[in-house]
């Protein structure tokens, strides 16, 4: 399928977004940290649907007054989908697009069918990992930002992958990652101690929707048993662990995109 690019406006900020054509409810596609729709590329071109940039993120807006927050990305999504006009939706969440499961959890009943895969999670038990701790620290985490240049950038993300990654995936990642961006990530972070991440997901068992949690099991962010604790959580859900792939799974596994696709179309 053709891949479309536009560009909008949502609450006074700029919003960008991919879409191709999909029969019946698209598929939203919400990407995490620190890429943008780009990862979605693939997905649509298979599957159709809609991939915006978060706000903070890729061509949206980056401005300093936008809610960096779990709940503020859950906002984001109503609300681009009500520009859009769209009701329904199958919803595949990646990392910090697990913030769009608060929107799941509000509305459950605009939501067909789930994927989550290796999504930040909204679940008791969960530590951050070493990178988002600094982050989280004030100060050294503007060094770190600072001092991230593309090849670091290849560094700290090379171990989140099961085998090199494209050097493609690397350098669409850093066209984005400006001080808007880095500006972002931190805040991003910083609202998040672990409990509350745990309380954003307590009624997650009120999405009933069919649902399919796929984890790169190599994920040297977050461990493959949360990948089973979202499908407990989740009544709809059954469980995939890959093996041989790690927290961008597709990248490792490009497989997996048709299996993404088997289930969204599976009626």
């Amino acid at each position: 399928m053709e891949v479309t690019e536009h560009t909008g406006e949502l609450d006074g900020q700029p919003v960008f977004w991919r879409s191709a054509p999909a029969d019946g409810a698209p598929t939203l596609y919400v990407h995490g940290v620190p890429t943008s729709s780009d990862d979605w590329i693939p997905f649509l071109e298979r599957t159709g649907g809609l991939a915006p940039d978060l706000p903070g993120f890729g061509r949206s807006g980056k401005g300093g007054q936008n809610p960096y927050s779990l709940d503020g990305i859950a906002d984001f999504v109503e609300r681009f989908l009500a520009m859009l006009g769209v009701e329904r939706v199958k919803l595949v969440v990646h990392d910090w697009g697990s913030a769009a499961l608060a929107f799941a959890i509000r509305h459950p009943e605009r939501v067909e069918r789930l994927i989550v895969c290796n999504a930040v999670p909204l679940l008791p038990g969960y530590r951050w990992h070493r990178i988002a701790r600094i982050w989280r620290t004030p100060f050294l985490g503007e060094m770190a930002m600072g001092l991230t240049l593309k090849w670091t950038m290849g560094r700290f993300m090379r171990p989140a992958f099961a085998r090199p990654p494209p050097r493609t995936f690397i350098e669409a990642a850093w066209r984005h990652f400006d001080q808007g961006t880095q500006r972002a990530i931190l805040r991003l972070y910083r609202s998040a101690p672990e409990s509350s991440l745990e309380r954003a997901g307590t009624d997650l068992s009120q999405v009933t929707a069919p649902a399919l949690v796929v984890w790169g099991a190599l994920d040297p962010y977050i461990p493959p048993s949360f990948g089973d604790a979202y499908a407990e959580r989740l009544p709809g859900a059954s469980v995939e662990h890959v093996a041989d792939a790690g927290h961008w799974p597709w990248i490792d596994r490009a497989d997996l995109i048709e299996r993404f696709a088997a289930f969204l179309g599976d009626t």
